[in-house]
């Protein structure tokens, strides 16, 4: 059986723990692999590889690191169909899935290589009398990045490639639960020309977590994942003095108007709620409509798309849905599930009871649709994290606005409607940090930034975009003042009426 390991120094490396995790195949539930779970004897490792090579590598010339990166992204392209295979087999999603994930991956890549535009920095020529002021941005040193099953190629993607164009060296502690494509991409990575220990790889658990967190030789922390180990991760490693930005659970609505058209709701709701199984921090899992007729005519619409979504495994050409990723997270939905039917809500559509055959073991999980959700139902205000929609009915505007802007989380949000005076206002008084019209999952485009409000986020700093370079960066201000230009009499002191300044 394969065994994952780490990946430090521009090679794979053992480790010299003895611990190990399997590795789950989610549609036949077999396990087709073991992956190494290092400690802080691993991270130290790779922290003091990331340590040496990091000054040389942030004084290569950013177009030099550009170079690189135009190198990399050209290997991630021609690897797609591998890159992609290799993630649906340890992750579950659907081929067209995986090749999305890797598309916006790549699409961070492509952000990064224009950096010797983006780390241009600010000057200001005869503030006072002969001097000049100027900033610039400079590497935070070593990064560490956390980052969580759902997404194993491209949420990776959204942090180190920044980074690295930057100038920071880069660890990375990838989810245990599909750690083979971050392998294959490390290695990718060397060959376009990366030098040796400026990226490296540790696969863990909680132990490689609290070692990052606590290693002096860490300056920031990049993290996504749930709110409660987001919240952890940011409380303990700002409390050693780093650098973090943790991107948290997310609890998604969208408001569908009465003058909105329905089949393109649907549409949009089908993509959203259960692509991926559902397992992604900006799936949509409330739709509120506004109004019962608007209401009745959703559900309607959507009852047989959901009862007729395609699950399989991603070996079949026709699949729409995979499983969700462990045997732990069925049970959980399960559970979630049973409690919304003990709170009074109507199960329109139980996709509990799916059996493919020949994949008896597998975590499968057909389409769920819930009506007449209430916000004080468990499956209303917990990230489900599953293909579970529940359909929470607003008399009118300023309700669903409310149920927006009251959830704890504050990820993102969508509306859809025909009127731009009402799509100005949600957006306008949305308390979400990514808002689309008659968008469903507004991720922005590399460059721009990626982040929530409330407690979807700890932390100053979005992902990748302008806030990614601000994030890895540390700014510098300099005033300059040179011998010839200072005339006898010159004043080195701040006053009113001064010419000359310090």
């Amino acid at each position: 059986m394969n065994t994952v390991r780490h990946y430090v120094s521009g090679d794979i490396w053992a480790g010299t723990s003895d611990r190990f995790g399997d590795v789950y195949n989610p549609a036949t539930g077999a396990v087709t692999a073991q992956v190494a779970l290092g400690g802080a004897a691993e991270v130290d490792r790779a922290v003091a590889a990331a340590k040496a090579a990091q000054p040389a590598w942030g004084a290569t010339p950013p177009a030099k690191r550009a170079e690189i990166m135009f190198a990399f992204r050209g290997l991630l392209k021609s690897h797609v169909e591998e890159l992609a295979e290799m993630l649906s087999s340890e992750h579950g999603k659907t081929l067209p899935d995986a090749r999305g994930e890797m598309a916006r991956g790549i699409e961070v890549v492509e952000f990064a290589c224009g950096i010797p535009q983006l780390l241009k920095g600010e000057y200001s020529e005869g503030v006072a009398s002969g001097v000049d002021s100027f900033a610039i941005r400079q590497p935070v040193g070593v990064v560490a990045g956390i980052t969580p099953f759902n997404f194993p190629a491209m949420v990776p993607l959204w942090m180190y490639p920044v980074a690295l164009a930057c100038g920071n060296a880069f660890v990375l502690k990838p989810s245990e639960r599909d750690p083979s494509v971050v392998l294959r991409i490390a290695g990718l990575l060397s060959e376009a020309g990366l030098p040796d220990g400026v990226f490296n790889v540790v696969n863990g658990d909680k132990e490689a977590v609290d070692a990052i967190l606590d290693h002096p030789d860490i300056d920031a922390v990049s993290f996504v994942g749930s709110t409660a180990v987001g919240q952890y991760i940011y409380t303990r490693g700002t409390a050693s003095g780093k650098r973090v930005q943790a991107l948290c659970g997310a609890k998604n609505h969208l408001v569908v108007m009465p003058d909105a058209d329905m089949g393109q709701v649907a549409d949009a709701l089908i993509g959203s709620a259960y692509g991926s199984a559902g397992e992604r921090c900006m799936a949509v899992s409330v739709a509120v409509p506004v109004g019962e007729e608007t209401a009745d005519r959703l559900v309607d619409t959507l009852k047989p798309r959901v009862e007729s979504l395609k699950v399989a495994p991603y070996t079949d050409p026709a699949s729409e849905m995979g499983p969700v990723v462990t045997r732990q997270s069925l049970e959980r939905i399960r559970g979630l599930i049973g409690e919304g039917i003990d709170a009074g809500a109507d199960l329109v559509v139980d996709g509990r009871d799916i059996r493919l055959q020949g994949y008896e073991d597998g975590f499968f999980l057909g389409g769920c649709l819930f009506d007449r959700v209430t916000t004080d139902m468990s499956i209303y205000r917990q990230e489900i994290f599953g293909p579970v929609l529940s359909v929470v009915r607003a008399a009118g505007y300023e309700d669903a606005l409310g149920m927006v802007n009251d959830h704890e989380y504050g990820n993102g949000a969508a509306i859809f409607t025909r009127d731009g005076d009402t799509a100005r206002d949600f957006f306008t008084r949305a308390k979400i940090g990514m808002v689309g019209v008659n968008v469903p999952i507004p991720v922005p485009v590399a460059y721009h930034s990626f982040g929530g409000w409330k407690r979807s986020l700890f932390g100053d700093h979005y992902m990748h975009g302008m806030e990614g370079i601000r994030f890895n960066t540390r700014l510098k201000t300099m005033t300059t003042r040179w011998p010839e230009g200072i005339k006898e009499g010159a004043v080195f002191a701040f006053h009113a009426g001064s010419e000359t300044k310090n």
